[in-house]
């Protein structure tokens, strides 16, 4: 079942400038990746309208304070690091997301590069490899394809099929969602708010 721009502004009222390009594009990664009943595209919308703040946010926002690197990130950012560090997104995400997820060092410049993107921030180069080898994109020259709605909208739904979460949609496992895109439960209020008006007025 497609999703239509009233119902998608029901469930996401701030989307209002961008729902006239979010719904083809939603409509196409979630045919694709079998989101189609009521339970799986309440849950879909849930977690990408949490995590792009309403679709309006397609690439993360690296502009911490002092204080929240060393909240986020305690074994990356000492107090005289993070002093150092704040308000300055591109080094923030060269330390914090240096040497993993096939990222290399701080000075390669792959952590800001590689940052998270899409509506489900897909974030670290294997991933951004991973994920361009699916959908057919050469997102390692080329990690900024994915702010692109089509392809922030594919990216998400990709993410959701490979990580099986149409089961977990399916039995109402919103915090077993979560946990798998988020590694925990931040932000779960909202989610599950989300989650709350999609499934009535999908259903």
């Amino acid at each position: 079942m497609p999703i239509n721009a009233q119902q998608l502004l029901l469930i996401l009222p701030n989307a209002r400038q961008v729902a006239g390009v979010f719904v083809p594009v939603l409509n196409t990664a979630m045919g694709k990746y079998q989101i189609v009943t009521p339970a799986r595209i309440a849950a879909f919308i849930a977690q990408v309208g949490h995590e792009s703040a309403q679709l309006t946010v397609l690439v993360e926002n690296l502009n911490y304070s002092a204080d929240a690197l060393r909240k986020t990130w305690p074994s990356r950012f000492s107090e005289s690091l993070a002093a150092e560090c704040a308000r300055k997104p591109d080094q923030i995400a060269n330390i914090a997301y240096a040497s993993r997820m096939g990222n290399a060092a701080p000075a390669s410049g792959d952590g800001w590069k590689y940052r998270g993107r899409g509506l489900i921030q897909i974030t670290g180069k294997d991933n951004y490899r991973i994920c361009g080898d699916a959908l057919g994109l050469d997102l390692i020259a080329s990690p900024e394809l994915l702010e692109q709605p089509q392809h922030a909208a594919m990216s998400a739904a990709w993410f959701w099929s490979a990580n099986g979460l149409n089961s977990l949609a399916d039995t109402g496992d919103l915090q077993g969602i979560t946990r798998k895109i988020n590694g925990g439960l931040i932000g779960y209020a909202d989610r599950a708010a989300i989650y709350d008006r999609a499934l009535k007025v999908l259903v």
